[in-house]
């Protein structure tokens, strides 16, 4: 199908979750350092806040995550942001730092497996010609989310109206993102995994309407019922199509035979070639990738406390910091479906190393903000990147349990990272980043040694 207004309004409202999302995470750097000079949580007690939200997300990543290949992408999309607006929301009015903790936990779930199915859902309803823009999109949209919380904490943090300035900051983010349910109810499940359930005559019914958008609206004619019958084709699995024929699902015998008993997923699979390599390469990826993006992400404001910057300066230059995110997931969107994704990994990865070693390294205010910003910059356009990557490198119906199982490493990971990062950094901020560039020049290497290349190759090809 030619992009159209579907595809655009799709985009629009999946980013918005993707917005809110990214907001919850980046806040706990900001609020963190005014939650620590409060008095209100210690060091010890940030870091335990901070590994509930990971392991929540680990929860919520295997539950919702692989669990939306059994109740759809749409279904597990709209329960995810209800159960974080909802605990994140309670959060805010947390009376203690052990309430703060366990209610981080259960937000942690609401957002643990956004982003997979986010992952998921767009590589499913874009043309494979666009995919890995959209999702670089979706990731433009999401990182908006870093100046805007940090902004609103630069703002809000320092004021007492009613309540502690932070609390102001996460009720921002349960009320925007409950909207942003609202809103997306409408939103169409995915052809694709209709199709992988059996659930033919629903996913072509959904093909029929957006094939009657899309082809209106680009001035061309909808082929006729007969001619999708007669020149397609369809497996009991990933959907094909015959080579210069519409691209939508057709009632074949193949089709009702799919009615009556679709082949399921199952975990297993995973475990079996052609994906085994592609599911051990994602784990070692995943786990060792989340110690780079997230050390950095999430404990920026707490290195610059630990150098002697106070929280206002910390603030500022993290809010400096912060506004080239955008521009990292941005340069995914010009650049993802024109460079082979598996090598822009690469190069990346190894960018963000060296990025993130002068940046531990840096005291002068104008060389942390400049290294800050060049990181921060790397480091998203890497996100982008990965994000369109895994998302390819599994069938339709076996789709969200790769991408879920292999992601939810990163969450585990990112766990025991803010333990990690707390024990290190009594060493110093210099040590903590030579951690982190050890653990992304692997990454680097794994992925340069296992993964497959996916650039613009359709996706029943690419999972073969």
């Amino acid at each position: 199908m030619p992009l159209g207004g579907f595809h655009r309004r799709f985009i629009a409202l999946v980013s918005l979750g993707n917005f809110f999302d990214l907001y919850d995470i980046f806040i706990v750097a900001y609020i963190g350092a005014a939650l620590q000079q409060s008095g209100f949580l210690t060091l010890r007690q940030f870091t335990f806040f901070v590994a509930a939200g990971f392991l929540g997300m680990f929860v919520g990543t295997v539950v919702f995550g692989m669990g939306s290949d059994r109740m759809g992408r749409r279904s597990a999309f709209i329960l995810l942001l209800l159960i974080y607006s909802v605990f994140t929301f309670a959060d805010a009015f947390a009376p203690t730092a052990s309430w703060l903790i366990a209610l981080r936990f259960f937000a942690g779930v609401g957002i643990g497996a956004e982003i997979v199915v986010i992952d998921t859902y767009v590589t499913e309803l874009v043309p494979g010609r666009a995919r890995g823009r959209y999702v670089a999109i979706t990731q433009v949209a999401g990182f908006c989310a870093v100046p805007v919380a940090a902004v609103l904490s630069r703002l809000l943090v320092p004021t007492h109206f009613l309540m502690s300035g932070w609390r102001w900051v996460m009720v921002i983010g349960a009320l925007g993102a409950l909207l942003t349910w609202w809103f997306r109810r409408r939103l169409p499940e995915s052809p694709r995994w209709l199709e992988s359930q059996g659930r033919v005559a629903e996913a072509d019914a959904i093909m029929t309407g957006l094939e009657g958008e899309s082809f209106s609206a680009s001035g061309g004619s909808v082929p006729s019922t007969s001619l999708r019958v007669n020149e397609g084709l369809v497996t009991s699995g990933d959907a094909e199509t015959k080579a210069g024929s519409f691209p939508s699902l057709r009632m074949t015998e193949e089709a009702r035979m799919a009615e009556r008993g679709a082949k399921r997923a199952s975990f297993w699979e995973l475990w079996k070639r052609p994906y085994l390599s592609r599911t051990v390469m994602l784990m070692i990826f995943q786990a060792l990738q989340t110690i780079g993006f997230y050390g950095f992400a999430n404990w920026a404001p707490t290195f610059l406390l630990k150098r002697g910057v106070s929280l206002l300066h910390s603030l500022e230059y993290t809010l400096l910091i912060a506004l080239v995110s955008p521009l990292g997931p941005l340069l995914a969107a010009l650049t993802s479906d024109k460079m082979e994704r598996k090598w822009t990994i690469v190069v990346l990865a190894l960018l963000v190393a060296g990025l993130g070693l002068g940046f531990g390294n840096s005291i002068a205010p104008a060389a942390v903000v400049g290294f800050g910003a060049l990181l921060t910059l790397a480091n998203y356009w890497f996100s982008a990147a990965f994000h369109a990557y895994q998302a390819e490198l599994f069938p339709t119906r076996l789709r969200a349990t790769g991408v879920g199982f292999t992601y939810s490493w990163s969450r585990l990971s990112a766990t025991f990272t803010s333990i990690l990062i707390g024990a290190v950094l009594v060493h110093g901020v210099p040590a903590v980043f030579a951690v982190l560039a050890v653990a992304m020049i692997l990454v680097a290497g794994v992925v340069a040694v296992m993964g497959p290349t996916t650039n613009g190759l359709v996706l029943e090809e690419i999972s073969r």
